[in-house]
């Protein structure tokens, strides 16, 4: 018997309410909309007073749209869907946004074992998590097949702004990195007005610049990966950093008792079976925090720690403890996470 059990958010991260603004003609500005499939907060602190709201709002609108303009997969005259929907196997000029979000993709890519892809769209189809997809488990040959049409290996090659198909039914899905770049790209928009202290969410994955208004690192609560009752883990303080979290308990479904996670390693075709159940990453980006996280939480606490300490990747997880009577969770960090939040 099948019941599906389905969240669309990815990410999980809690953002802080109160805000007091730390002089007289400070003026902290909110700015809250919905893009990219998702919603955004943005929170930015003008020191002096001086600022004008209308103008920050519409260069966070402009670089907003200019992200889903080239990245999006949703709008069929975006960047990346005319990519794909490309039939030949010639190699492409990138714009500048797209030739760096897919060369981090790749960089990652190799990084982490393969555990980040971006051309795994097959096999998210074949599982029923894509837009329109019945969640079902397919038959081995059907699992080959989409196999064959993914991977980067399999699929495309990317070289300084440009990328070509090795098949020319590759599809590239830039979901786990997209809005963690769009986080960067409001970010670079809001320093365009000499702005240094701002936060910037989108659907989870954020980047956070200078302090809050209190005059602390801004505080970011990481919450409890468990869908029934919700908390806050821990509180993380993060300044001039991404963050983004991973969790594998949003979007889901059980056959007979067995539970598919929607996160599929690209290198067996199949739905994580591991027992972590977040990942939250801290990196020099929203971009390659965006994308991390999703990589550890594939490959798992135990692969994810080898990988964080030889890479400098500042990584937290959270693991189900099978052993306890009542869901329980416990936490294991690496050592570049420990440093930055000592």
């Amino acid at each position: 018997m099948s019941t599906p059990i389905t969240f669309t958010r990815r990410t999980f991260l809690v953002m802080p309410l109160a805000l007091a603004a730390c002089n007289p003609r400070a003026q902290v500005m909110e700015f809250l909309g919905l893009s990219m499939g998702t919603s955004y907060k943005v929170v930015a602190i003008d020191h002096n007073g001086s600022l004008e709201r209308q103008p920050i709002e519409a260069a966070i609108s402009s670089a907003l749209a200019d992200v889903n303009a080239s990245m999006s997969n949703w709008d069929s005259g975006s960047e990346i869907s005319r990519f794909n929907a490309q039939s030949g196997t010639s190699e492409v000029n990138f714009s500048p946004d797209l030739a760096e979000v897919m060369s981090a993709a790749a960089d990652v890519n190799a990084v982490s074992a393969g555990r980040f892809d971006t051309t795994i769209g097959p096999l998210i189809e074949l599982w029923g998590f894509g837009a329109n997809g019945e969640k079902s488990v397919p038959t081995d040959a059907l699992l080959q097949q989409a196999m064959a049409r993914s991977g980067h290996e399999n699929t495309l090659h990317i070289d300084n702004g440009s990328a070509q198909k090795k098949r020319s039914d590759a599809q590239v899905y830039l979901a786990g990195i997209g809005k963690g770049f769009g986080a960067d790209k409001v970010g670079r928009a809001l320093e365009s007005f000499g702005i240094t202290d701002y936060l910037v969410e989108i659907g989870g994955d954020l980047y956070a610049a200078g302090r809050n208004p209190d005059g602390l690192p801004w505080q970011i609560g990481i919450e409890t990966p468990n869908p029934t009752n919700r908390g806050i883990l821990n509180v993380v303080g993060v300044s001039n950093m991404g963050m983004a979290s991973s969790g594998d308990y949003r979007n889901y479904f059980e056959v007979d008792g067995q539970r598919f996670s929607h996160l599929i390693d690209p290198t067996t075709g199949r739905p994580v079976d591991h027992t972590t159940a977040s990942a939250t990453v801290l990196a020099e980006n929203a971009m390659l925090a965006d994308a991390w996280s999703t990589a550890m939480l594939i490959l798992g606490r135990e692969q994810g720690i080898a990988i964080a300490d030889r890479q400098g990747i500042a990584v937290q997880f959270v693991e189900r403890d099978p052993a306890a009577a009542n869901l329980q969770f416990k936490t294991e960090t690496s050592a570049a996470f420990d440093q930055l939040t000592a």
